[in-house]
């Protein structure tokens, strides 16, 4: 019988004055109870709006339909014909805007809780004993991924059920990408991205980890000297942009990247950690997107009094709905419509405060949002010694300093054309080092276009 609520199901979490001050996963899950009762609210629409909002495509109402039926088993294999990191996907995509933005059910109330049952889909499959997995056949074609984010996985996962002999190469130590150094162990544990990769790795994906492109090994000479026929340039945008303010260079000063690495990667919130981190007791995130927002909640998580400013409005936050009140439940500050212009510092070098103008909103500019300007005067001072910024990145200038004929945008981002393909033959590229920071799944369905590009390309070779 369908299930006609008004509202989805609510998701158990942790209780904001417990979950601040530990790194265990926010979100807890549905029961099968709750995912069947949830899954029941579909309409199983002929027309299939949710699909046109999923950049990998996922046949939404099938797997949804499964579930409802109770056969979390189809349910996943239905997924998984279009998506190589489910359990990723379901916890971190903004649905809102996506697949749950499209749905029907969303007109007169909230929509299907389309995420929520994607992560209890694949949180279901992890749970069960390992089935012994069968390698495609080889086609005896050899292809390269830069970088092991999303967009690289999601290429990897395509070409390797196509036959191909598939290796990533990453520039870490551990594989993921962002996935593995960006997002919280709190929005997504590290052992489920790493669940996901040897799920890969069975298929006979190789991962080289330890690997610079660029340095370690050239893109021309994977292709001319280690026979790849096709390689896809994956790498993202790490690359970290300041303010260019007075103080930027102060002991106590991080970018989001560095601070979110070290802990995500490095594990700096453990105790007896080779690389600690410090928070302070006070600490100002710069900011306004989901990376703002995971940086000010681990400072939090650490320790910190945080205090998050953004130059425009709540209105005009880029950080996911959900993202944003989390933030504010686990006690973060917000101060919109503020601006820094100078961190100041302490006698022996290190932070001491933040000194910020206060903005008002006019007409919108080129991004469409109204555009901050400062009032005359209005400036006033926190009190800081940790300053994190979290305006952006843009893509790192190795791989285009290093391989001939491979054109880029004045801001650093790989030209490619919708397939991924870029102006070097062979070479494709997506995610974010062709848009600039963007989603994971916008990521995946770029490394999926390219994954049939380059299987075509190779093929008609």
């Amino acid at each position: 019988m369908a299930n006609m609520s008004l509202k989805k199901n609510e998701m158990p979490v942790q209780a904001p004055d417990v979950r601040n001050k530990n790194f265990s996963e926010v979100a807890l899950g549905y029961t099968e109870e709750q995912a069947i009762d949830e899954a029941k609210r579909c309409l199983n629409c002929k027309n299939k709006p949710c699909t046109t909002g999923c950049p990998v495509q996922i046949d939404i109402p099938a797997f949804i339909a499964k579930v409802a039926e109770g056969d979390f088993a189809g349910a996943y294999d239905v997924i998984t014909k279009s998506s190589s990191l489910p359990a990723v996907c379901g916890r971190v995509c903004p649905q809102e805007n996506q697949c749950e933005g499209k749905c029907v059910r969303g007109i007169k109330g909230e929509p299907v809780a389309i995420g929520r049952l994607e992560r209890f889909v694949a949180d279901w499959h992890n749970a069960q004993p390992e089935a012994p997995v069968q390698k495609p056949a080889s086609n005896g074609h050899k292809v390269a991924i830069i970088g092991s984010g999303p967009s690289g996985l999601a290429c990897a996962g395509d070409l390797i059920k196509k036959g191909y002999d598939v290796t990533i190469f990453e520039a870490l130590h551990v594989a993921g990408g962002v996935l593995s150094y960006g997002i919280p162990e709190f929005r997504l544990p590290k052992a489920i991205v790493q669940k996901e990769i040897e799920g890969l790795k069975a298929l006979g994906v190789k991962v080289e980890t330890n690997t610079v492109v660029g340095r370690t090994v050239s893109v021309d000479e994977l292709m001319k000297e280690e026979g790849f026929e096709s390689v896809f340039i994956g790498s993202g945008a790490g690359l970290p942009r300041f303010m260019n303010i007075p103080g930027e260079n102060l002991s106590g000063v991080y970018s989001a990247n560095e601070f979110l690495t070290r802990i995500n990667l490095m594990k700096a919130y453990k105790e007896g950690s080779a690389t600690p981190i410090k928070a302070g007791k006070s600490a100002v995130i710069v900011g306004g997107g989901n990376v703002a927002m995971d940086a000010a909640r681990c400072a939090k998580r650490l320790g910190a009094d945080v205090t998050i400013v953004y130059r425009r409005t709540e209105k005009e936050l880029p950080a996911r709905a959900e993202e944003v009140e989390h933030a504010m439940e686990e006690g973060i500050n917000f101060k919109f419509l503020t601006n820094p212009t100078e961190i100041t510092a302490t006698e022996d070098g290190w932070v001491k405060s933040v000194i910020c103008q206060q903005m008002e909103l006019s007409e919108p500019d080129a991004s469409g949002r109204a555009k901050p300007v400062p009032i005359d005067g209005a400036f006033f001072e926190i009190e800081a010694d940790c300053v994190i910024m979290s305006i952006g990145t843009s893509p790192n200038p190795l791989i285009k300093a290093t391989t001939a004929g491979l054109d880029t945008q004045k801001w650093g981002g790989i030209i490619a054309d919708e397939d991924g393909l870029t102006s070097k033959e062979g070479v494709y590229a997506g995610g974010d080092a062709v848009t600039g920071a963007a989603t994971v799944i916008l990521a995946m369905g770029a490394g999926k276009k390219a994954a049939a590009a380059m299987d075509e390309y190779i093929q008609n070779k």
